[in-house]
């Protein structure tokens, strides 16, 4: 992720979530397909995962549209039925939150590429829930590890497990020399209270 510039460090031009989160830093996986070497190591350690944790189920899902390439690809590796969810009922044609198949019945692993505070995937869950689909599980490449995140998602009886945390990211980041140690303290310090950071900077 570092490698191909998935994560950027800008503590003095901070960008703001769609959950009105301010951080100084960001993480944009869209662009792993883009990069064939590491988007193939991203797959194979969803694969590794779901091996060495025996994950049970019967279709692959991903979370439009960030998580959409990587569950394909990842269905496509393991000969699984793959769907999408939207982020939004289609004011045209059927109308669905799921596209691509039947889920009804069905165990779905969710598939996303980057959980914040878990709104996204939990939106996929209740799309998924309201079809009939059993869905107990979400693995993502990276979550922040924000403690709102694991409230909602325990909140809805789900499971989240990650390719690696962010807390490795950024350490991985200072030895290579990415940031210094004052830049990595004030990543640490967003970490800590996210939503509070904006205001001790003096940006909110």
């Amino acid at each position: 992720m570092l490698a191909i510039g998935a994560v950027g460090f800008a503590p003095h031009a901070p960008v703001t979530f769609k959950s009105g989160i301010i951080s100084p830093v960001y993480v944009d996986n869209r662009t792993l397909p883009y990069h064939p070497p590491q988007w193939h190591r991203v797959i194979e350690g969803f694969r590794d995962l779901i091996e060495r944790e025996s994950l049970e189920f019967d279709i692959i899902g991903g979370i439009a549209v960030g998580g959409v390439p990587h569950s394909a690809a990842l269905a496509y590796t393991l000969n699984r039925p793959s769907i999408f969810i939207r982020q939004a009922t289609k004011e045209h044609g059927k109308g669905r939150m799921v596209e691509g198949g039947e889920v009804a019945g069905k165990r779905v692993l969710l598939v996303e590429d980057l959980v914040t505070t878990g709104e996204s995937s939990l939106h996929g869950v209740h799309a998924l829930r309201q079809a009939g689909a059993l869905v107990e599980e979400v693995i993502a490449i990276v979550s922040y590890g924000f403690s709102e995140a694991a409230k909602a998602f325990g909140g809805e009886h789900v499971r989240l497990r990650t390719l690696t945390r962010f807390e490795v990211i950024t350490q991985a980041a200072l030895e290579m020399g990415r940031f210094g140690p004052e830049e990595k303290a004030t990543i640490d310090d967003w970490l800590r209270d996210p939503r509070g950071w904006a205001g001790r900077q003096g940006i909110a």
